[in-house]
């Protein structure tokens, strides 16, 4: 096998050549290792950092890059598996080049979280994480991460692959990059709560190809009850822009828009509790200027986004309800600062360029935009 080293953050390491110019380069390779998930793998070193697990799980690892990583820049013990041969022969190979504590497996990844007990365990298929999610929610003692990249099933392009994968009703909307983590956080709550455990999101977020959640793990009959009280629905207007949140159910209610009358159509379940821990992203903003990474900027500005936003369970496409007014659209800062001197909470969203995260209603949002001078 043909292998170059790369450096990723400050952690050097080797990985097979890939054709560039092949369709899709990560698949040309006889192991996978994408360079557009760097941004992801940054975030969970930076996150890492800050919460100092005592181990950690990279229970699907290609070329270990992300275990590695986790090893040589936060100093945690790591557990590093793949079930390909190759795969694993690569990360021994590597392995031997770092003095950090790292145990390399070869197991499938459902024997491996049902025979063995690790305080993080880390979920990053190919696609989605639902056939491994039980084994992990049973598995993970702190803390569990989870990435999806089926993103078409999650935000309802792909109806009948959501509803059957993550036993929800998704919706493309145009706040459906939130629908999508949010249903995605829905199953880990659901698979938790069978096993009488909450959870407490940390870190989540939505990019380019795929959803994200870091959650910490709550023991005891207690917290997998207020787990259940945090799942629910969003409704949706067919006819018109209207939208609500309903909290703590796991049946939706029947609903009327209030403004045209349509009965709305219920999205979910879904996670309707906060996303993050913003006194976590806090400390990851104060860590990221001391540690290296590739996609620093972006980091700087995700996190400025993640702890701005309010704590709602959808946003608004400002562009799209000018357009719905016929009304030209002022700046995104002009209009935020309209909405917060109306007495609500307004920011920019990390979900969509022109999504603004707010607890106005929307008649408040359609009145600023009219009336504005």
């Amino acid at each position: 096998m043909n292998l170059h080293e790369i450096v990723e953050g400050s952690t050097a390491f080797y990985a097979p050549v890939q054709d560039e110019n092949a369709e899709f380069p990560p698949g040309s390779a006889p192991v996978f290792y994408n360079t557009r998930m760097e941004f992801n793998r940054d975030m969970t070193v930076l996150l890492l950092s800050v919460l100092q697990p005592s181990e950690y799980l990279d229970s699907m690892a290609a070329t270990g890059v992300r275990g590695f990583r986790v090893a040589n820049e936060t100093h945690t013990p790591v557990v590093i598996n793949d079930f390909n041969p190759q795969a694993v022969a690569t990360i021994r190979k590597n392995a031997e080049n770092f003095d950090e504590k790292i145990e390399v497996t070869c197991e499938d990844v459902n024997l491996l979280l049902s025979a063995r007990r690790f305080d993080t365990v880390d979920l990053d298929p190919f696609g989605t994480p639902m056939p491994f999610l039980d084994a992990a929610a049973r598995s993970a003692k702190r803390y569990l991460f989870v990435t999806a990249t089926d993103t078409a099933p999650l935000c309802g392009a792909h109806f009948k692959a959501g509803l059957r994968r993550y036993f929800a009703t998704p919706m493309n909307t145009e706040y459906h990059a939130e629908v999508g983590l949010r249903m995605m956080m829905g199953a880990i709550a659901r698979e938790l709560v069978k096993y009488d455990r909450g959870m407490e999101p940390v870190l989540s977020f939505a990019s380019a190809h795929f959803y994200r959640s870091h959650v910490k793990i709550l023991p005891k009959v207690p917290a997998a009850d207020e787990t259940v009280m945090q799942m629910g629905f969003i409704h949706q207007c067919p006819e018109c822009q209207y939208r609500s949140e309903e909290h703590g159910s796991l049946l939706p209610h029947e609903e009327r828009c209030p403004r045209c009358g349509a009965p709305t159509i219920p999205i979910g379940p879904l996670w309707m509790g906060k996303l993050s821990d913003k006194t976590v992203i806090s400390a990851m903003q104060e860590k990221l200027p001391s540690m290296q990474f590739g996609t620093k900027r972006k980091m700087e500005k995700f996190l400025s986004m993640l702890h701005e936003e309010p704590d709602t369970c959808f946003f608004y496409d400002y562009h799209a309800i000018c357009k719905a007014l016929k009304v030209s659209p002022p700046s995104m800062d002009a209009f935020l600062e309209m909405v917060r001197n109306a007495g609500f909470e307004a920011a920019r969203t990390h979900f969509c360029g022109t999504g603004v995260k707010t607890t106005a209603p929307l008649a408040v949002l359609e009145g600023i935009l009219v009336n504005r001078k």
